[in-house]
């Protein structure tokens, strides 16, 4: 099972009274474990991490440093990535539908790998970048995932070969497929089944004369949640098997987001107000949902409240420090019952997070430091522990 960094109460307390609050701590040392445990269970994967699931600077030169490739979606995380010294032959531009600036970006800075997924994006690409690598993105229907991205990309299966003569007609380089069957999916089924659609594709383009050489599997790997802990490393074994069952000689790509960042990065938010409403106790805390608890909304993900106290749970809201009656991020959230100044540890928010964080009502968005360059200062010298 996959790991995660989670601070010590002794950590919290010293942090939260050096830096204030709220304050996210990022660990590189778990970035750079997740990465291993995708290559090391997937081997001979060319990694692409998805910048938007958390696009830190430091998080990404990282990466680079690890020796992944990175999944951009827009002219500003091309043009980030360029400034942080990056080739743009370690960026493919996933997303199917870009933009005019995104595609005069990819041109400007030389990114040539694209993916798409209708017949109107073809002539953009054309006329953008003539003779860019592209990739057809196939629809892949898994519900169960916690984000079904499939609503509302990827073309239907029956349509990939009339796609991919169009690609190639116009004069670009039709590389492969790829797919993605939702965030956090933990049905390695939807992986498997995919894979079997995309050789089916595969096959049928070879007799077309197509000689696609590249399959791009997505990300969606699952972390530990409050529901469920996954086996991620059986998942990981059985689409392995798969991919060497059906694409032995194919370059492989994915394109993992949350499984990188996801748990690598703890949130301090501290109690700024207490009331009781309607029979109900509310809690009041420095970040909302405006701020790093955005992912309730955009991620639909349940962040697990960490206090350190041994006192019974009883249901309570919990809100954020806006001036907006949306700013409320749990109701019934059970949880020991708290006062003003306690402090309260999020681990595991490190995807859609940050990333989808607003300034709305002047609030700042929150400051991370990064756990390796501050533990030493910690009194004891102890290391905040990893959580199976």
């Amino acid at each position: 099972m996959q790991r995660y960094f989670q601070l010590p109460q002794q950590a919290v307390n010293f942090l939260a009274a050096k830096y204030g609050s709220p304050l996210l701590v990022l660990s590189l040392d778990q970035i750079e474990q997740n990465y291993k445990l995708l290559t090391d269970n997937l081997p001979g994967v060319k990694v692409y991490y998805a910048v938007k699931a958390n696009p830190d600077e430091r998080i990404v030169r990282k990466l680079a440093g690890l020796g992944a490739c990175f999944d951009v979606a827009s002219d500003g995380e091309m043009l980030a990535l360029t400034s942080y010294g990056i080739s743009p032959e370690r960026m493919v531009y996933a997303n199917p539908v870009k933009t005019p600036s995104g595609l005069a970006v990819a041109k400007q800075t030389g990114v040539h790998q694209f993916t798409f997924d209708s017949e109107s994006e073809i002539g953009k690409m054309a006329a953008a970048v003539p003779g860019g690598t592209v990739l057809l993105r196939i629809r892949v229907d898994n519900p169960q995932a916690l984000v079904d991205l499939n609503k509302k990309f990827g073309a239907h299966p029956q349509d990939a070969l009339r796609l991919l003569n169009l690609a190639r007609e116009q004069g670009l380089d039709v590389a492969g497929l790829c797919f993605h069957v939702g965030s956090q999916s933990t049905n390695v089924k939807a992986y498997l089944d995919a894979l079997r659609i995309s050789r089916r594709i595969f096959d049928q383009a070879a007799k077309e004369g197509f000689n696609l050489r590249i399959l791009d599997i997505g990300g969606g790997f699952p972390i530990p949640s409050l529901s469920e802990n996954v086996d991620v490393v059986f998942m990981l074994r059985q689409i392995h098997a798969a991919i060497q069952e059906y694409f032995a000689h194919t370059e492989i790509w994915a394109e993992p987001g949350r499984f990188i960042c996801g748990t690598a990065v703890n949130l301090i938010t501290r109690v700024i107000g207490t009331q009781v409403r309607n029979g109900q106790p509310w809690y009041f805390l420095d970040e909302g949902l405006y701020g790093t608890f955005s992912g309730v909304i955009f991620d639909h993900w349940d962040f697990e409240l960490l206090t350190f106290k041994q006192d019974k749970k009883q249901p309570a809201t919990i809100a954020g420090p806006s001036c907006d009656s949306l700013d409320i991020m749990f109701t019934d959230k059970l949880i020991e019952p708290l006062a003003l100044d306690d402090l309260i540890l999020v681990p595991n928010c490190g995807a859609y997070t940050s990333a989808s964080a607003t300034v709305f009502n002047g609030f700042s968005k929150t400051s991370t430091i990064v756990w390796e360059d501050v533990r030493g200062e910690i009194a004891d010298g102890k290391h905040a522990r990893a959580t199976a």
